[in-house]
Protein backbone atom coordinates (compact mmCIF):
# COMPACT_ATOMS: atom_id res chain seq x y z
CA UNK A 1 0.00 0.00 0.00
CA UNK A 2 1.24 3.11 -1.34
CA UNK A 3 0.38 5.39 1.77
CA UNK A 4 0.19 2.95 5.00
CA UNK A 5 -0.31 4.40 7.93
CA UNK A 6 0.34 8.15 6.39
CA UNK A 7 -1.57 10.59 7.92
CA UNK A 8 -3.74 12.54 4.93
CA UNK A 9 -5.72 15.95 5.77
CA UNK A 10 -8.34 16.63 3.46
CA UNK A 11 -9.99 19.87 3.10
CA UNK A 12 -13.73 19.26 1.88
CA UNK A 13 -13.01 15.59 2.48
CA UNK A 14 -16.55 14.59 3.02
CA UNK A 15 -18.26 14.87 -0.21
CA UNK A 16 -17.28 14.88 -4.22
CA UNK A 17 -13.88 15.16 -4.82
CA UNK A 18 -12.91 15.40 -1.07
CA UNK A 19 -14.50 11.91 -0.84
CA UNK A 20 -12.63 10.56 -3.57
CA UNK A 21 -10.04 11.49 -2.56
CA UNK A 22 -10.34 10.44 0.98
CA UNK A 23 -11.76 6.93 -0.17
CA UNK A 24 -8.48 6.25 -2.81
CA UNK A 25 -6.16 7.29 0.09
CA UNK A 26 -7.99 4.88 2.72
CA UNK A 27 -7.94 1.92 0.20
CA UNK A 28 -3.80 2.44 -0.19
CA UNK A 29 -3.48 2.62 3.34
CA UNK A 30 -3.54 5.93 5.15
CA UNK A 31 -5.36 7.02 7.86
CA UNK A 32 -7.88 9.78 6.48
CA UNK A 33 -8.14 13.49 8.53
CA UNK A 34 -11.33 14.48 6.87
CA UNK A 35 -12.33 18.63 7.47
CA UNK A 36 -15.78 19.87 6.41
CA UNK A 37 -17.68 22.50 7.38
CA UNK A 38 -21.10 22.26 8.60
CA UNK A 39 -23.32 18.96 7.44
CA UNK A 40 -22.06 17.04 10.22
CA UNK A 41 -24.52 13.87 8.87
CA UNK A 42 -22.73 13.47 5.56
CA UNK A 43 -19.38 14.06 7.38
CA UNK A 44 -20.31 11.44 9.45
CA UNK A 45 -21.78 8.83 6.63
CA UNK A 46 -18.41 9.54 4.98
CA UNK A 47 -16.08 8.17 7.49
CA UNK A 48 -18.08 5.13 8.23
CA UNK A 49 -17.76 3.82 4.10
CA UNK A 50 -13.72 4.36 4.17
CA UNK A 51 -11.80 1.52 4.49
CA UNK A 52 -9.27 1.03 7.17
CA UNK A 53 -9.46 2.34 10.45
CA UNK A 54 -8.99 5.27 12.86
CA UNK A 55 -10.06 7.73 10.54
CA UNK A 56 -11.98 11.00 11.95
CA UNK A 57 -13.45 14.18 11.55
CA UNK A 58 -12.74 17.83 12.12
CA UNK A 59 -14.94 20.64 11.67
CA UNK A 60 -13.92 24.09 11.11
CA UNK A 61 -15.06 27.05 9.08
CA UNK A 62 -12.03 27.70 6.35
CA UNK A 63 -12.85 30.99 6.13
CA UNK A 64 -11.57 30.94 9.91
CA UNK A 65 -8.01 31.62 10.50
CA UNK A 66 -8.75 30.64 13.99
CA UNK A 67 -10.97 27.80 13.12
CA UNK A 68 -8.20 26.40 10.87
CA UNK A 69 -5.15 26.96 13.42
CA UNK A 70 -7.58 24.91 16.32
CA UNK A 71 -8.08 22.01 13.75
CA UNK A 72 -4.37 21.10 12.54
CA UNK A 73 -3.32 21.53 16.52
CA UNK A 74 -6.23 18.72 17.03
CA UNK A 75 -5.09 16.39 14.12
CA UNK A 76 -1.61 17.01 15.55
CA UNK A 77 -2.85 16.07 19.18
CA UNK A 78 -4.41 12.82 17.87
CA UNK A 79 -1.85 11.81 15.00
CA UNK A 80 1.03 14.13 15.99
CA UNK A 81 2.14 14.59 12.32
CA UNK A 82 0.55 15.39 9.05
CA UNK A 83 1.98 13.71 6.04
CA UNK A 84 -0.13 14.87 3.68
CA UNK A 85 -2.24 18.20 2.63
CA UNK A 86 -4.78 18.06 0.38
CA UNK A 87 -6.22 21.34 -0.20
CA UNK A 88 -9.90 20.95 -1.79
CA UNK A 89 -12.47 22.70 -0.14
CA UNK A 90 -13.74 25.86 -2.37
CA UNK A 91 -16.82 27.38 -2.71
CA UNK A 92 -18.26 28.43 -6.36
CA UNK A 93 -21.30 30.74 -6.47
CA UNK A 94 -22.83 32.63 -9.41
CA UNK A 95 -22.47 36.29 -9.13
CA UNK A 96 -21.82 37.82 -13.18
CA UNK A 97 -20.95 41.49 -13.39
CA UNK A 98 -24.37 42.57 -15.46
CA UNK A 99 -26.29 41.13 -12.94
CA UNK A 100 -25.35 41.68 -9.08
CA UNK A 101 -25.64 44.84 -7.25
CA UNK A 102 -22.88 46.31 -5.68
CA UNK A 103 -23.03 45.05 -2.43
CA UNK A 104 -23.54 41.36 -3.53
CA UNK A 105 -20.47 41.58 -5.67
CA UNK A 106 -18.30 42.62 -2.80
CA UNK A 107 -20.05 39.60 -0.77
CA UNK A 108 -19.24 37.07 -3.24
CA UNK A 109 -15.53 38.21 -3.43
CA UNK A 110 -14.67 38.44 -0.23
CA UNK A 111 -16.28 35.14 0.40
CA UNK A 112 -14.78 33.44 -2.16
CA UNK A 113 -11.91 34.54 -1.72
CA UNK A 114 -11.79 33.85 1.49
CA UNK A 115 -12.40 30.28 1.37
CA UNK A 116 -10.56 29.03 -1.96
CA UNK A 117 -7.58 31.55 -1.38
CA UNK A 118 -7.34 32.31 2.44
CA UNK A 119 -8.21 29.60 3.40
CA UNK A 120 -5.99 27.73 1.91
CA UNK A 121 -3.06 29.71 2.32
CA UNK A 122 -3.63 29.52 6.31
CA UNK A 123 -4.31 26.16 6.01
CA UNK A 124 -1.28 25.05 4.16
CA UNK A 125 1.02 27.65 6.72
CA UNK A 126 -0.09 25.80 9.51
CA UNK A 127 0.76 22.40 8.29
CA UNK A 128 4.02 23.62 6.70
CA UNK A 129 4.85 24.36 9.78
CA UNK A 130 4.82 20.56 11.15
CA UNK A 131 6.19 19.41 7.87
CA UNK A 132 9.36 22.19 7.98
CA UNK A 133 10.16 20.93 11.46
CA UNK A 134 10.01 17.42 10.37
CA UNK A 135 11.29 17.73 7.12
CA UNK A 136 9.00 16.00 4.68
CA UNK A 137 5.98 16.87 3.26
CA UNK A 138 2.92 16.55 0.51
CA UNK A 139 0.83 19.25 -0.62
CA UNK A 140 -1.50 19.37 -3.37
CA UNK A 141 -3.93 21.89 -3.88
CA UNK A 142 -7.36 21.19 -5.66
CA UNK A 143 -7.08 24.14 -8.25
CA UNK A 144 -9.78 24.22 -11.24
CA UNK A 145 -9.41 24.81 -15.49
CA UNK A 146 -11.48 27.90 -14.72
CA UNK A 147 -8.25 29.88 -13.52
CA UNK A 148 -6.63 29.12 -17.07
CA UNK A 149 -9.92 29.96 -19.88
CA UNK A 150 -11.72 32.69 -17.19
CA UNK A 151 -15.20 31.96 -15.11
CA UNK A 152 -17.32 34.93 -17.05
CA UNK A 153 -20.14 34.01 -14.36
CA UNK A 154 -18.13 33.50 -11.38
CA UNK A 155 -15.10 35.73 -11.78
CA UNK A 156 -14.27 35.46 -8.16
CA UNK A 157 -13.85 31.73 -8.54
CA UNK A 158 -11.35 31.90 -11.42
CA UNK A 159 -9.77 34.49 -9.96
CA UNK A 160 -9.29 32.59 -6.67
CA UNK A 161 -8.32 29.20 -8.64
CA UNK A 162 -5.35 31.60 -10.60
CA UNK A 163 -3.66 32.79 -7.33
CA UNK A 164 -4.58 29.46 -5.90
CA UNK A 165 -1.97 28.18 -8.82
CA UNK A 166 0.65 30.90 -8.20
CA UNK A 167 0.78 30.56 -4.45
CA UNK A 168 0.93 26.75 -4.92
CA UNK A 169 4.13 27.23 -7.31
CA UNK A 170 5.46 29.68 -4.87
CA UNK A 171 5.02 27.10 -2.08
CA UNK A 172 7.03 24.71 -4.18
CA UNK A 173 10.01 26.53 -4.48
CA UNK A 174 10.01 27.74 -1.09
CA UNK A 175 9.52 24.10 0.02
CA UNK A 176 11.65 22.60 -1.71
CA UNK A 177 14.76 22.50 1.11
CA UNK A 178 12.61 21.08 3.74
CA UNK A 179 11.94 18.08 1.39
CA UNK A 180 8.36 19.45 1.03
CA UNK A 181 6.62 18.72 -2.62
CA UNK A 182 4.06 20.52 -3.61
CA UNK A 183 1.57 19.78 -6.49
CA UNK A 184 -1.81 20.94 -8.30
CA UNK A 185 -4.67 19.30 -10.01
CA UNK A 186 -7.07 21.76 -12.10
CA UNK A 187 -9.83 20.25 -13.17
CA UNK A 188 -12.62 20.45 -15.56
CA UNK A 189 -16.47 20.02 -14.42
CA UNK A 190 -16.78 17.35 -11.87
CA UNK A 191 -19.48 14.70 -11.94
CA UNK A 192 -20.64 14.94 -7.93
CA UNK A 193 -23.35 15.34 -5.80
CA UNK A 194 -23.86 19.11 -5.76
CA UNK A 195 -23.30 19.46 -9.82
CA UNK A 196 -25.69 16.27 -10.98
CA UNK A 197 -28.55 19.11 -10.89
CA UNK A 198 -26.82 20.94 -13.45
CA UNK A 199 -25.81 17.80 -15.20
CA UNK A 200 -29.16 16.62 -15.76
CA UNK A 201 -30.73 19.81 -16.72
CA UNK A 202 -30.83 22.14 -19.75
CA UNK A 203 -27.19 22.66 -19.72
CA UNK A 204 -26.22 19.11 -19.02
CA UNK A 205 -25.77 18.64 -23.44
CA UNK A 206 -23.58 21.49 -23.90
CA UNK A 207 -21.33 20.71 -20.56
CA UNK A 208 -20.70 17.52 -21.86
CA UNK A 209 -19.88 18.35 -25.31
CA UNK A 210 -17.09 20.72 -24.00
CA UNK A 211 -15.20 17.44 -24.17
CA UNK A 212 -14.56 15.70 -27.12
CA UNK A 213 -15.09 12.77 -24.85
CA UNK A 214 -18.73 14.01 -24.80
CA UNK A 215 -18.67 13.52 -20.60
CA UNK A 216 -17.43 15.11 -17.49
CA UNK A 217 -14.88 13.87 -15.20
CA UNK A 218 -15.55 11.21 -12.51
CA UNK A 219 -14.43 12.57 -8.60
CA UNK A 220 -12.38 9.64 -8.93
CA UNK A 221 -10.12 10.59 -11.76
CA UNK A 222 -9.47 13.72 -9.95
CA UNK A 223 -8.65 11.62 -7.35
CA UNK A 224 -6.24 9.70 -9.11
CA UNK A 225 -4.50 12.91 -10.36
CA UNK A 226 -4.01 13.99 -6.49
CA UNK A 227 -2.48 10.32 -5.55
CA UNK A 228 -0.19 10.41 -8.09
CA UNK A 229 1.12 13.59 -6.97
CA UNK A 230 0.98 12.51 -3.31
CA UNK A 231 2.81 9.60 -4.02
CA UNK A 232 7.07 9.80 -3.05
CA UNK A 233 7.67 8.41 -6.61
CA UNK A 234 5.91 11.90 -8.27
CA UNK A 235 8.62 14.04 -6.09
CA UNK A 236 10.44 15.91 -8.92
CA UNK A 237 6.89 16.37 -10.18
CA UNK A 238 6.83 19.47 -7.49
CA UNK A 239 5.56 22.73 -8.48
CA UNK A 240 3.35 21.10 -11.58
CA UNK A 241 -0.49 21.68 -12.53
CA UNK A 242 -1.83 18.81 -14.09
CA UNK A 243 -4.83 19.41 -16.19
CA UNK A 244 -7.64 17.21 -15.59
CA UNK A 245 -10.31 18.17 -18.04
CA UNK A 246 -11.19 15.59 -20.70
CA UNK A 247 -9.82 17.99 -23.23
CA UNK A 248 -12.26 20.12 -22.64
CA UNK A 249 -9.65 22.91 -22.20
CA UNK A 250 -6.30 23.10 -23.74
CA UNK A 251 -3.39 25.55 -22.61
CA UNK A 252 0.00 26.11 -23.94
Amino acid sequence: MRFKDKIVLISGGTRGIGKACAMSFAEEGAICALNYRSNKTEAEKTIHELPGKNHRLYQADLSNPIAIEEMVNSVLNDFGTIDVLVNNAGIHEHHPIDKVDYKTWQDEWNKTIQVNLMGAANLTFCCAQVMIKQNQGKIIFVSSRGAFRGEPDQPAYGASKGGLNSFGQSMAQKLAPYNISVGLVAPGFVQTEMTAAILEGERGASIKAQSPYNRVAKAEEVAHAVLFLADEKSFWSTGTIIDVNGASYLRT
